[in-house]
């Protein structure tokens, strides 16, 4: 569900930059792209709260509420990594990029340490 709701915030936060970049949404006024925004936002909250719900160790999942928001970025930077990788051609990787990965792998490692 976090996946899912991440691809759905990749595209609410920059969606609209890709529409420009194809000419789709270039006359748009700034509160019709917010408005746009926000409704693809909908589906994101639509999944993200149920399974931070889920998965919140007071509601009987297994995950405390720091290790959910680190799982939540992780998994964040990751989506947004691969679709604005494959959305936008003149974005690349670079070593510093790959470094921030593995300080997030190391975050996730950290965090789940007892």
């Amino acid at each position: 569900m976090l996946i899912l709701s991440n691809v759905f915030m990749t595209f609410a936060w920059y969606g609209h930059l890709k529409l420009q970049e194809m000419k789709i949404s270039t006359g748009w006024p700034l509160i019709l792209i917010i408005l746009f925004s926000w409704g693809i936002a909908f589906f994101e909250y639509c999944l993200t709260v149920p399974a931070n719900r889920i998965g919140f160790a007071g509601n009987g999942g297994p995950f405390s509420l720091l290790q959910l928001k680190v799982i939540q970025e992780v998994i964040s930077l990751t989506v947004f990594t691969v679709l604005i990788s494959f959305m936008f051609n003149g974005e690349t990787l670079h070593w510093n990029h790959l470094a921030a990965f593995v300080c997030l792998i190391l975050a996730v490692f950290f965090v789940f340490l007892k």
